[in-house]
């Protein structure tokens, strides 16, 4: 809207000279703001086909279960997360694997989190179609290039009376800052405008995401068993202590391990992420065999503390009133690449 307005704005007023101007204005956004082919990030590890041919066969399978495109590449990151991105013009996809996950699943958790990630990349969810999605891309990374300084440039620094030619600096100054003040406005406008189109188009599409991400999850289940979707959702609870865990071995690892013992010792670094899992998920199925499961927690003022604990609590609760499914898809394969482990 913003590149068409300009060009007609500069096409049809090419007497004047107001209206190019003001198309110019209009095409500079415009091109801050147009789709761009998404790219892999060159800091995190990619493999290949050729790579781990059994990594791939797996995916592979999981999603000619699930019904979509397969992945190309697979990039492994050291978050708790898996998603599926596109990159390049013809938007390949490649899955964004987190290691820790992988790790603390246990291995039908594991295909039911891959195939809730392939499900979310369905093209039934428009918010990752080719328009809304690079839309939305682009409104964000436009809305925060536009961030401005907090007013830092409004106040005018103090000149002294006594110095040589005072007043005109003093003036100079003061005019220097209210064009300053212009533009920060101009800016916090453009910014608005931005941020106000991003939430608007995440209004309209909200159905249609809770739509694609209910059919995700009855994807996974149809592929992995109803119960391994039911524990990767209830699993993502564990982040933060995994988390925590990971950076213990961490340290202990690289100062006393590394002083007392074989570098070898390092390769057991996932079998004790997947321990401290395993050992968090017996804590937590004892604490509510124990105790009346509570409530979801709730605001000061009534409405529910999280939107995610209630899209979680929603989605736990479909699949635990739906029929329950088998596995379709097994695995026993342990970390997805030995080399990239360490």
């Amino acid at each position: 809207m913003l590149f068409a307005g300009g060009v007609v704005m500069i096409v049809v007023g090419f007497q004047t000279l107001i209206q190019p101007l003001l198309g110019l204005l209009l095409l500079s956004p415009a091109l801050v703001l147009r789709p761009r082919p998404g790219r892999l990030d060159p800091e995190l590890p990619v493999l290949r086909e050729a790579d781990a041919p059994a990594l791939f066969e797996l995916l592979h399978r999981t999603a000619d279960a699930v019904g979509v495109r397969r992945v190309e590449a697979v990039q492994f990151t050291a978050d708790f997360s898996v998603d599926v991105i596109h990159y390049g013009l013809r938007r390949k996809r490649c899955l964004v694997l987190g290691l820790p996950l992988w790790a603390a699943h246990p291995p039908q958790q594991r295909i039911a989190a891959v195939a809730q990630a392939l499900g979310r990349s369905a093209p039934g969810d428009v918010r990752n179609g080719a328009v809304v999605g690079s839309a939305l891309e682009s409104l964000t990374a436009g809305s925060w290039t536009m961030r401005t300084g907090g007013g830092r440039a409004a106040a005018a620094p103090r000149v002294k009376t006594l110095v040589w030619y005072a007043e005109e600096v003093d003036e100079g100054s003061r005019r220097f800052h209210a064009r300053g003040r212009r533009v920060e406005w101009l800016i916090w406008l453009l910014r608005k405008a931005m941020t106000g189109t991003a939430r608007l188009l995440l209004r309209l599409t909200r159905p249609t995401a809770r739509r694609a991400l209910f059919e995700a999850d009855d994807a996974a289940a149809r592929t992995a068993s109803s119960q391994a979707t039911v524990g990767a959702l209830c699993d993502r609870r564990l982040e933060a202590s995994i988390g925590r865990e990971m950076h213990r071995l961490v340290i202990e690892k690289k100062t006393l391990v590394r002083a007392q013992a074989p570098e070898g010792a390092q390769d057991d670094f996932w079998k004790s992420v997947a321990e401290h899992a395993a050992r968090l998920r017996e804590q937590e199925d004892l604490a509510e065999s124990s105790e009346p499961e509570p409530s979801a927690p709730e605001s000061p003022g009534g409405a529910p503390a999280s939107t995610s604990h209630i899209s979680d609590t929603l989605r736990l609760a479909r699949l635990a009133h739906a029929p329950q499914r088998p596995p379709a898809s097994r695995t026993n394969s342990a970390c997805p690449s030995r080399r990239w482990s360490d």
